[in-house]
C-alpha cells in the first residue's frame, strides 16, 4: 500500500496572505504597483487626447482633400470645356476651307485665325496633301522678337488641337493644326480665388511641368491631387497643391500642455515610489518565494517534483502529474514506494531512491521507468538537485523530469532503419558481384553453345557416329541453352528489371529444377519426395527465377545430407498458404540449422560450406521478396531443416471484378 501522509508545515514554501484594501465597503487586493496608478491614469488621459487630436487632424485632411477634389474636378471641367470650344472654332475654320471660302492667300488674315491668336493660340498651320504647308500663322519670315509673333505665346510647353480636312479622292485633303499656350490657358481659366488657395500645375505622364501658376517644384509636405484632362489634352494631368497645410497633431498646443502634465505626474510618481520602497523591502522574502513557485508552475516543458529530506513529495507540477496519469493532489504528501513505480522493478526503484536521498544521484541525470495510471510504461530522464531555502539551508531535493519515451521510440526506429540500410547495402553488394559473374559466364556459355551446335551439325550426317553420342550432344546443347537463359534472367533480375511474371504450373517448375539436379541427387544418394498435393491454382511468377530458388534450396539440402548416414531424404511439398498464396516447403532430415536464423543464413558471403561463396540464399531471398513473399527457415521437429516461401496465385474472376 502507498500510505497517504499529510505534509507537515513548510514555512519556507508558505505564501503570506496578501494585504487587503477596503474601498467603498468592498475588499480589494492591494497592488504593489499602487504608486503607478496616477501615472497610468494620466497616460490614459493623454492617449485619449492624442487620439482626439489625431482624429481632428484626419478630419481636417479629409475635408481639405474633399474640397481639393471638388475644385480640381470643377477646374478640369472648365478647361475641358474651353478646349472643346477652341476645337469647335478650329472645325469651323476647317469647314470654311473645305467649302473653298478660304484660300491660302486669305488664311493669314482670316477672322477665325486672328481671333484664336488673340485668345491663346500660338500658331495655326494648314497642311495640304502630302504634308505640304498651305498656310502658317504667324509668318516665319517675321523676326522672332516681333510683337505679332508673340501674341498668345507666354513660354513653356504648348498643346495642339488638330482637325482633318475633308477627303478628296483617295487621299485626305490635309490637316489643320492649332498650337496653343498651356500657360495662357491656365491664366485665362483659373479664378483668382482658386489661384490664391492652390498651386496649380499641368504635368505630363513623366511628371514634367507643362504649365504652372507658381514657380518651382511642389513641396513634399503639401497635400495634392491630380485629375486627367481626358481626350481634350491626352497624357496631361491637372494638379492642385494646397497652400494651407494642416498642422500635425503632435505639434499642436494641447500636446505641449499634455507633455508638461505628464512631466509633473512622472515626478509625483517617482516621489511616491520612494515612499513605498520600505514596503517593498518588507515583502522581499515573500517575493522570492512567490517567484520560486511561479518558476515551477511555468516550467511546463519538464516535470518538476520537490521532496523533503525524508523523501516525502511536497510539490509536483501539472506536467509531472500528467506523466503518470494522476492529479497533483493525489501525489503530494506520499512517501515511497510511489504509485508510479513499476511493480516488477520495485526493489530497484527503492534502491535508487535511497541513493538519491543520500545525495549520490548522478550529476548528469539518470534514466528510469515509470508506470502510467493506464498501465503503459513511461521512459523518463531525472535530474536531481538540492532544494535550498533563502538562508542557504537544504530543505529537500528538487528534480526535473523529462519524458524521453518518444525519444526512445525514435532511437528504436533509427536502429531499425540502420539495419534496413545495412540490409539494402548487402543486397547491392550482392547484386554487383552476381551481375559481374553473370556477365563473365555469358561469354563461355555462348561459346559452348556454338561449339556444341557445330559439332552436332558436323556429326549428324555421318552413319558411323553412335546414336547415344548425338543424343548426348543434343542434350548438352539444351542444357547450355538453359544455363544461358538462367544467366540472362538472373542478370535482368540483378539490373533491377521487373521479373517476367506469368501464370505457371508450380509442380512443373519444381520438376524442371529437379531435372537440373538429377546428377547431384544421384551422386549424394538422396531420396527426393515430391508431394504434389491436391489441385492447386497456377501461380503468378517468373518460372526461371523460381526454378533457381527451388534448385538452390534442394542443392543446399543435398550438400547438408552428403555427410549424413542413410536414409537421406528431401521432401518438397506444395500446399495452399494464406489468402491468395501457395506455399512451397523444402525439408530434409539432415543436421538442421545449427542455431542459425533465416536472416543470418541469407547474409551475403555467409556460408557453412568449405567451398561455398555464401551468395545462393541471399539471391533466393531477393527473388522471393521480388515476388512479394518471404523466405523462412527453421529446424524441423523430427530433425533437419525446413526452408519455405510463398507465391501469389491468379485471382478468381469474381475477385478481379
Amino acid at each position: 500500500m502507498n500510505p497517504r501522509v499529510s505534509a507537515p508545515p513548510r514555512p519556507a514554501l508558505s505564501v503570506p496572505p496578501r494585504p487587503r484594501l477596503r474601498l467603498f465597503g468592498s475588499r480589494f487586493g492591494m497592488l504593489t504597483s499602487l504608486w503607478a496608478w496616477p501615472l497610468v491614469l494620466s497616460l490614459v488621459v493623454v492617449l485619449g487626447v492624442m487620439a482626439w487630436l489625431r482624429a481632428q487632424e484626419i478630419n481636417d485632411l479629409d475635408t481639405q482633400r474633399a474640397a481639393m477634389i471638388s475644385d480640381a474636378l470643377s477646374l478640369e471641367a472648365q478647361i475641358t470645356s474651353r478646349l472643346d470650344g477652341e476645337l469647335t472654332q478650329l472645325r469651323r475654320l476647317a469647314e470654311a476651307i473645305d467649302a473653298d471660302r478660304v484660300t491660302p492667300a486669305q488664311f493669314n488674315g482670316h477672322p477665325f485665325v486672328l481671333d484664336g491668336l488673340r485668345r491663346f493660340w500660338v500658331s495655326v498651320t494648314w497642311l495640304g496633301e502630302a504634308g505640304r504647308i498651305m498656310g502658317h500663322v504667324p509668318d516665319d519670315s517675321i523676326p522672332a522678337n516681333d510683337l505679332s509673333r508673340r501674341i498668345g505665346d507666354e513660354g513653356g510647353l504648348a498643346g495642339h488641337l488638330s482637325v482633318s480636312l475633308a477627303q478628296r479622292g483617295e487621299h485626305a485633303a490635309g490637316l489643320l493644326v492649332a498650337r496653343y499656350s498651356a500657360a495662357a490657358l491656365l491664366r485665362q481659366k483659373v479664378p483668382w480665388w482658386l489661384a490664391s488657395k492652390y498651386d496649380i500645375r499641368l504635368v505630363d505622364v513623366s511628371d514634367t511641368v507643362i504649365a504652372a501658376t507658381v514657380e518651382g517644384p511642389r513641396d513634399a509636405r503639401q497635400a495634392w491631387y491630380r485629375v486627367g484632362l481626358g481626350p481634350s489634352l491626352p497624357n496631361a494631368w491637372l494638379e492642385l497643391s494646397a497652400r494651407d497645410r494642416v498642422t500635425p497633431w503632435w505639434r499642436t498646443l494641447p500636446m505641449a500642455l499634455m507633455g508638461g502634465f505628464l512631466g509633473l505626474i512622472g515626478l509625483a510618481s517617482v516621489m511616491l515610489r520612494k515612499q513605498m520602497r520600505s514596503v517593498t523591502r518588507a515583502e522581499e522574502a515573500w517575493r522570492t518565494e512567490a517567484a520560486w513557485r511561479t518558476a515551477m508552475e511555468d516550467s511546463l516543458a519538464v516535470g518538476i517534483r520537490a521532496r523533503d529530506l525524508e523523501g516525502r513529495l511536497v510539490y509536483v507540477n501539472k506536467t509531472m502529474a500528467d506523466m503518470v496519469g494522476r492529479q497533483p493532489e493525489e501525489l503530494v504528501g506520499l512517501l515511497p514506494p510511489m504509485p508510479y513505480w513499476v511493480p516488477e522493478e520495485m526493489a530497484q526503484s527503492m534502491t535508487r531512491h535511497r541513493r538519491n536521498m543520500a545525495g549520490q544521484a548522478p550529476r548528469g541525470g539518470y534514466e528510469s521507468r515509470w508506470q502510467h495510471a493506464d498501465g503503459r510504461i513511461v521512459e523518463v530522464m531525472v535530474y536531481e538537485a538540492p532544494l535550498v531555502d533563502a538562508q542557504g539551508v537544504q530543505i529537500g531535493w528538487m528534480a526535473s523530469v523529462v519524458n524521453i519515451t518518444e525519444r526512445k521510440h525514435l532511437e528504436e526506429r533509427e536502429r531499425r532503419q540502420m539495419e534496413a540500410m545495412a540490409h539494402h547495402a548487402r543486397l547491392t553488394m550482392l547484386g554487383e558481384v552476381a551481375s559481374t559473374l553473370a556477365h563473365e559466364l555469358n561469354q563461355p556459355l555462348s561459346a559452348i553453345t556454338s561449339y556444341n551446335a557445330g559439332i552436332l551439325n558436323a556429326l549428324s550426317g555421318r552413319s558411323d557416329v553412335p546414336e547415344p553420342i548425338l543424343k548426348a550432344l543434343q542434350r548438352q546443347g539444351e542444357q547450355a541453352g538453359a544455363a544461358a537463359r538462367i544467366v540472362k534472367r538472373i542478370r535482368e533480375f540483378l539490373t533491377r528489371r521487373e521479373p517476367q511474371r506469368e501464370l505457371c504450373d508450380l509442380h512443373a517448375v519444381i520438376a524442371s529444377a529437379l531435372s537440373l539436379l538429377k546428377r547431384d541427387i544421384e551422386r549424394h544418394q538422396v531420396e527426393i519426395v515430391h508431394e504434389a498435393g491436391g489441385d492447386l491454382p497456377p501461380v503468378v511468377a517468373d518460372a526461371v527465377l523460381i526454378e533457381q530458388v527451388v534448385a538452390n534450396l534442394v542443392r543446399n539440402a543435398c550438400d547438408a545430407l552428403s555427410h549424413q548416414p542413410q536414409p537421406r531424404r528431401v521432401r518438397i511439398s506444395v500446399a495452399p498458404g494464406g489468402p491468395g498464396t501457395v506455399r512451397v516447403e523444402v525439408a530434409d532430415n539432415g543436421p538442421g540449422l545449427g542455431g542459425q536464423t533465416a536472416a543470418s543464413l541469407c547474409e551475403p558471403f555467409f556460408t557453412t560450406k568449405s567451398e561455398g561463396m555464401g551468395m545462393g540464399l541471399a539471391i533466393c531471398r531477393s527473388i522471393v521478396e521480388l515476388h512479394y513473399g518471404a523466405l523462412e527457415a527453421h529446424d524441423a521437429a523430427e530433425g533437419g531443416a525446413v526452408f519455405s516461401f510463398s507465391l501469389p496465385t491468379q485471382p478468381d474472376e469474381e475477385e478481379a471484378t
